[in-house]
């Protein structure tokens, strides 16, 4: 196993990566003080993979255990399947001293954690995340939120888990197209911060596509190392922390556009990467040999990088003119300048 700390003081937790451990959960949560009514978020795909190996670590473990699934999908993390969650924790009469577990991607993390956020004005919840994209992102930072019809993650809240347990097995049953969406955002920490992992990326794809376990641990590691550190130094997005929106500002306007239905979001990340980083050479930030280098590498991996014809750009501007990202008026993109080097830009 490997860990990562995330440092905040007192809201500090540990990331733990290894193979094979989900059965181990239960264990590892005795060692905290919660009480022993316990609630599992999923979703059907992946409790039927994975739930009866989770339920039956933390019923060992000695929880009284509730357990709440959602369907799956980017358009069911919304207000109204928050409250069937709310409603099954009430049911269960789930305490404030009770921890919710999330299991599954970045869709299960976001609203498990928002509800956690809210349930009884807030209470623990750990991150057993399934999909790469939730393993390397969304999973840590403690950004909790749903979606609503005219933007994404517009409601939320920061809080943080209290630990994320990543197990690099699930990846096995993991659909291809999500695997691929994940390493977006993978490709998103090489621009932005470390020009050697983009460089790794760029080197070792067949080791990655073919699922060498070696490699996957690695850049699962490197891009927690990298959120964490960036977090460490800015939990609420004052400042550095923006950068972690590059590819994003466009990104979730393609995905609110096309009703969370078309692209998965990495798939919505890689487009808005190239398409941030054509901009950032519009206006002299970026050489074009560095441009062809970032859409080459998400090429590379299978992943989107021109706009979809079909959008059009009136409609995007006004979905990205209501984004968080949008402060007074004025629209901030994270525009690279070369391969681990981005600068926040706004744009009237």
């Amino acid at each position: 196993m490997e860990k990562i700390r995330v440092e905040l003081g007192e809201r500090s937790y540990n990331i733990i990566i290894g193979n094979g451990m989900l059965k181990d959960i239960g264990k590892t949560l005795e060692r905290f003080e919660f009480s022993k009514k316990a609630a599992l978020i999923s979703n059907p795909t992946v409790y039927n993979l994975y739930g009866k190996t989770v339920s039956e670590s933390l019923k060992d473990s000695g929880y009284d255990l509730t357990e709440a699934l959602i369907p799956d999908g980017e358009e069911y993390k919304s207000l109204a399947f928050t409250e069937k969650i709310y409603e099954a924790l009430l049911k269960a009469k789930i305490d404030r001293k009770s921890a919710l577990i999330a299991l599954g991607g970045g869709v299960i993390g976001d609203i498990t954690g928002f509800a956690a956020s809210t349930y009884m004005r807030g209470i623990d919840f750990i991150q057993a995340p399934t999909t790469l994209l939730a393993q390397v992102d969304s999973s840590v930072g403690g950004k909790t939120g749903v979606n609503h019809p005219l933007g994404k993650n517009m409601i939320g809240a920061f809080w943080q888990p209290r630990l994320v347990w990543i197990d690099t097995a699930t990846l096995e049953t993991l659909p291809r197209r999500e695997f691929l969406s994940g390493l977006g955002e993978v490709i998103k920490y090489g621009v932005i911060w470390d020009n050697d992992f983009f460089s790794y990326l760029e080197t070792n794809r067949d080791k990655l596509l073919r699922l060498d376990i070696a490699a996957l641990t690695y850049i699962i590691r490197r891009s927690c190392e990298i959120k964490a550190e960036v977090v460490s130094k800015d939990e609420r997005e004052s400042g550095l922390r923006a950068i972690l929106n590059y590819g994003h500002t466009i990104g979730h306007a393609i995905e609110t556009v096309t009703g969370y239905r078309k692209y998965l979001h990495g798939e919505a990340v890689a487009i808005g990467m190239y398409m941030e980083a054509k901009l950032s050479q519009q206006i002299g930030l970026i050489d074009n040999k560095e441009v062809l280098r970032i859409k080459a590498l998400i090429a590379s991996y299978g992943l989107p990088s021109e706009m979809p014809g079909e959008i059009k750009a009136n409609d995007l501007i006004e979905v990205m003119r209501i984004d968080k990202k949008t402060i007074g008026g004025k629209m901030h993109f994270v525009l690279p300048e070369k391969a681990g080097s981005v600068r926040i830009h706004g744009h009237g």
